[in-house]
């Protein structure tokens, strides 16, 4: 049953109009199970987008699986394969922080997405809103998905999690639950006639955000800006820094989460990190 819905997710675009250099090559898609157990499909289009390779693996190791793809494309066309044996990957560690340019989902994230944007986001997610980005490039929309996801470490978005949203399935953008969603721009005409109030969207072609919510307003400002400052940093810019600076951002906010779990109003933090700290461990984040 699964194998039957992978080729929908492979080619989630309108096809009669767009071709392999429109979409991008590389992608990735995730299926989730009933025990919410996640299946990823890293996928890479060939030219003229009409046949996709496709990997389904549940490791989330998507620099070794996207250099396998494009290795495998590149022998199916030359028609020939190396005989000698060599080492291909190292098994990436789960304890590092996302890197830039290494992590290519962050790279094209943070090159992507503005910093301001990239805040409303991260505070859209915090407060579990439903979640739509949309994008005409296929590797830049599933990279900004996991990407911003990923910012939310040591959390983890508990909801519904499409990076990319194949067409049969555009109902789920009027599913009343939180999600987190990516629609190709194709599509969007499709998904802007539907009923979609209360939807945060982030349109990465236009680099603009639309929300009915004040979320980023709610965050402390000393947080905000600290966490701001630091993103506009050349020096954040490569390595672990981006990640770090969210990191920071979350213990800022969330590292005195047990004061605001007292029925006593007594606690050592500020009223200002104190409120969303309540709000937030009322979640399924958390």
């Amino acid at each position: 049953e699964t194998l039957q819905t992978v080729p929908k997710f492979c080619f989630p675009f309108n096809m009669d109009s767009l071709t392999v250099n429109q979409v991008g090559q590389n992608f990735t898609f995730v299926l989730t199970d009933i025990e919410s157990k996640q299946r990823f499909g890293f996928c890479r289009l060939s030219s003229g987008a009409h046949t996709c390779y496709c990997i389904l693996s549940y490791l989330p190791w998507f620099e070794v699986f996207y250099k396998l793809l494009n290795i495998i494309a590149d022998y199916t066309i030359k028609g020939q394969v190396r005989d000698e044996g060599h080492s291909f990957f190292t098994v990436p560690d789960i304890r590092e922080l996302p890197s830039i340019p290494e992590n290519r989902n962050l790279t094209e994230y943070f090159v992507a997405v503005d910093v301001n944007n990239m805040l409303h986001l991260y505070a859209s997610m915090l407060y579990e809103r439903r979640i739509l980005i949309c994008c005409s490039k296929l590797s830049t929309l599933t990279a900004c998905i996991h990407g911003s996801a990923a910012m939310l470490y040591p959390m983890h978005w508990q909801h519904v999690y499409i990076p990319v949203l194949p067409q049969h399935l555009l109902d789920y953008c009027c599913a009343p639950m939180p999600y987190l969603i990516g629609v190709h721009s194709s599509l969007m005409e499709k998904v802007r006639a539907m009923s979609l109030d209360d939807v945060v969207l982030l349109n990465v072609d236009s680099n603009t955000l639309e929300s009915p919510y004040e979320d980023l307003q709610s965050l402390p400002n000393d947080v905000v800006s600290s966490l701001k400052s630091r993103l506009r940093k050349v020096s954040t810019t490569t390595g672990d820094g981006v990640a770090r600076a969210f990191l920071k951002s979350q213990a800022a906010l969330f590292g005195s989460y047990r004061n605001a779990l007292q029925i006593d109003p007594v606690s050592e933090c500020s009223t200002a990190v104190s409120m969303p700290c309540i709000y937030v461990v009322q979640t399924s984040l958390f």
